[in-house]
């Protein structure tokens, strides 16, 4: 495996990590065809290996700035399942209020600075995160995720250049899953690398396989050590296609080209590569397939209690769309 040897809790805790976010998102892709969940929803599946390596090596009160496809960085970032699930179905005692829904889950107490429904607009914020913290000497460091579609909004390289000249503890994690919307990456992405960019401003910056936990995790590791040291910013770029759609409900994935998806779940699913390491003793750390599958069940215990408990939940009361707004009525 790719990257530094890891600990066989690291391993272990990226796959418990790796095996909710999948958990969690098939449920809502079978929740959502019923007709239940309102508004547009984007599914991680494919992708864990990146949120779980990532915000595995952050602190809890470190930030994290998510995209449209947010769920699974907020539950690498830890933030609460049943929340999370009262927050999707728009009902009182989510993550924010039931108002935000899937597109803008946030959860402050956990750093988590919310999923954008702007291509790349979560990159400034993490950007004001990480000056925050410079000035207040916290220690802390921002972490944006970006897709590579957002990786072309002139937001970005803005904010690149911004980290760069302030010297800000910020990292830039780009996540190329092959389609900015249905247009393929290797026709929108100018140069194909997003690292480059970065270099050409003097970022350091590295590309990670986001197939890979172990190579993620470590490439992480060093760009966040580099923040909380007083470096300055770094870009991971990583590549790991999403099992579903762009969005539910409304992509029938006609620029996919055939059987795509099914070779994916075939060759290239992380949290099977990941299964096969460490059975393998590939990894240092050889664990039992009964092992994995007991953290299989509670996971799916956790989820199925997480989604048990929106029946006959409460919507958010009308006086709510007068709270947490600019403007005082």
């Amino acid at each position: 495996m790719s990257g530094d040897l890891l600990s066989r809790d690291e391993l272990i805790s990226g796959y418990e990590t790796m095996r909710t976010i999948r958990e969690f998102e098939e449920r809502v892709h079978k929740e959502f065809a019923s007709g239940d969940i309102p508004g547009a929803v984007h599914l991680y599946a494919g992708q864990e290996a990146v949120a779980a390596g990532v915000c595995g090596v952050l602190a809890d009160d470190d930030y994290i700035a998510s995209t449209h496809r947010g769920h699974g960085h907020a539950i690498a970032k830890a933030c609460d399942l049943s929340a999370m699930v009262l927050e999707l179905y728009g009902k009182a005692g989510g993550l924010c209020g039931g108002k935000g829904g899937s597109m803008h889950i946030a959860d402050f107490d956990r750093g988590m600075l919310g999923a954008n429904g702007v291509a790349a607009g979560g990159v400034p914020l993490a950007c004001g995160a990480a000056l925050s913290a410079k000035v207040r000497r916290s220690g802390q460091v921002a972490v944006a995720f970006v897709g590579d579609g957002g990786a072309n909004q002139g937001v970005f390289l803005e904010s690149l250049v911004l980290a760069v000249v302030w010297e800000l503890p910020c990292v830039f994690v780009v996540e190329d899953n092959g389609y900015a919307q249905s247009t393929g990456s290797r026709f929108h992405l100018a140069g194909r690398k997003v690292a480059e960019r970065a270099a050409a401003l003097g970022m350091p910056a590295e590309v990670a396989d986001g197939y890979d936990f172990a190579a993620v995790r470590s490439a992480a590791a060093r760009s966040v050590a580099r923040a909380r040291g007083g470096e300055g910013p770094s870009l991971i770029e990583c590549t790991a296609h999403r099992f579903f759609g762009h969005m539910e409900g409304w992509d029938q994935q006609a620029y996919r080209g055939e059987r795509e998806v099914e070779k994916l779940r075939d060759s290239l699913d992380c949290i099977r590569l990941l299964v096969a390491k460490l059975s393998a003793g590939d990894t240092g750390a050889t664990t039992a397939p009964t092992e994995l599958a007991s953290i299989d069940r509670a996971v799916a215990a956790r989820v199925d209690a997480a989604f048990a408990g929106v029946s006959g939940a409460a919507d958010p009361e009308p006086g709510e769309l007068l709270t947490d707004v600019y403007v005082s009525y």
